[in-house]
């Protein structure tokens, strides 16, 4: 998809870590801006924002890595969302939250490709999102941060407690 993605000419966020910017200060702020810029022409055109607040694929290593407190998730990272909504929060009124389960464990990539994947559950849910939560300052202001980051966690855990009743349901492809 990120081909995809890119020939569409989407903008993507590059985030440095905090180690990388205490190596490189004059970079604090660039992510922002560069988001800040590619949002602004979509303005006025219709578009999709994709953010994947995970930030990579689930691992049992790197959920135990990361000690979790979701038993299906890794830990959400809020701040790429929060920077979207804080460039185009106008034009935003809800999400599609995007849930997916993999009843018979996850594929890999080339399994995928294969069509070894016997079954896959999407959920996808409209979300409001609060009108509060549509502008702000994530970076600089600790309440709308903190906000953000709560509205986040109870997504997060609505998504976890969906993803442990279809594990307990062990759906089968005669009961679906």
């Amino acid at each position: 998809m990120g081909a995809a993605w890119w020939a569409l000419d989407f903008p993507f966020m590059k985030r440095y870590s905090k180690a990388y910017l205490e190596k490189h200060p004059e970079m604090k702020g660039k992510d922002i801006e560069t988001t800040r810029k590619a949002c602004e022409k979509f303005r006025d055109m219709p578009t999709s924002v994709m953010n994947f607040l995970e930030g990579t694929r689930f691992t049992p290593a790197k959920h135990q890595q990361q000690n979790s407190p979701f038993q299906y998730l890794l830990k959400p990272k809020a701040g790429g969302m929060a920077f979207a909504f804080n460039a185009m929060g106008d034009q935003f009124r809800s999400i599609l939250d995007v849930t997916i389960h993999y009843p018979d464990g996850i594929p890999t990539y080339w399994a995928f490709l294969q069509g070894k994947m016997k079954r896959c559950h999407v959920i996808v849910q409209e979300k409001p999102i609060p009108d509060q939560l549509r502008h702000g300052d994530y970076e600089n202001d600790p309440e709308y941060r903190l906000a953000f980051q709560q509205w986040v966690q109870a997504l997060w855990h609505e998504k976890d407690q969906t993803l442990k009743q279809l594990a307990q349901r062990n759906l089968s492809p005669l009961t679906e």
